[in-house]
């Protein structure tokens, strides 16, 4: 069965070309032509989701937060916008992936391509990627088979990561959602268990940083 791609573009010529290129690809392509307000499930059926920014209706940027809301279905945008600081917005809002136009439809489909070999972590369960294996349910961690002992903080920053592999997670968020407001609330204090994790998983670089945003969990290369 081909995979569903949802793309929300508001130019028909570059949508009816975005989708021709995606059905002949071997997707299943879906065209919104306008933004709208999303209600919980209305993109559970797709596997990617190919958003603009600048739309009629609910911007660009409205939709990806409540996407984020209840989702973890990548999103790759689309923007004319190529100042850096709408870039580093989407990618804070929960984005996978940023294409400024203009830019060759063929190029939009090895992206698109490229963002489904990786692994996407659903709200439950687990996730592999390059050796790494992390169990929610159980809070179990394993590298190239063997047990790794974490602490509640080192695992609990793994697992937020875990949950959307491949995609920028934000320091203040990391720091807001993982560390102890109390105790340990600092982006200083989230670097150190960062270093530390990283130490425990070993040589490969499965936590990445993001400069300028934070972190992400990556495929596991060699340094």
């Amino acid at each position: 069965m081909a995979e569903r791609i949802l793309l929300i573009e508001d130019d028909p010529q570059l949508g009816a070309q975005i989708v021709d290129c995606l059905g002949r690809a071997g997707f299943e392509p879906t065209w919104w032509t306008e933004g709208r307000p999303l209600q919980p499930g209305d993109v559970a059926a797709y596997r990617l989701v190919i958003l603009d920014l600048m739309l009629p209706g609910t911007h660009g940027m409205d939709m990806l937060r409540r996407m984020r809301d209840g989702s973890d279905v990548p999103v790759l945008i689309l923007s004319a916008r190529n100042d850096t600081a709408d870039k580093v917005r989407a990618l804070k809002l929960g984005a996978d992936d940023y294409m400024t136009k203009p830019f060759w439809p063929e190029e939009l489909v090895e992206r698109v391509r490229a963002r489904l070999r990786r692994p996407v972590m659903q709200r439950q369960g687990g996730v592999e990627l390059g050796g790494l294996h992390v169990d929610l349910e159980s809070r179990e961690v394993r590298v190239q088979g063997e047990p790794v002992e974490l602490t509640r903080v080192e695992f609990d920053l793994l697992a937020a990561l875990a949950r959307r592999p491949g995609a920028a997670v934000t320091r203040q968020w990391l720091v807001e959602n993982v560390l102890d407001p109390e105790r340990e609330g600092t982006e200083r204090t989230l670097d150190v268990h960062v270093s530390r994790l990283r130490r425990k998983l070993g040589p490969g670089k499965y936590i990445e940083t993001v400069w300028g945003i934070g972190y992400r969990l990556g495929g596991g290369e060699e340094a």
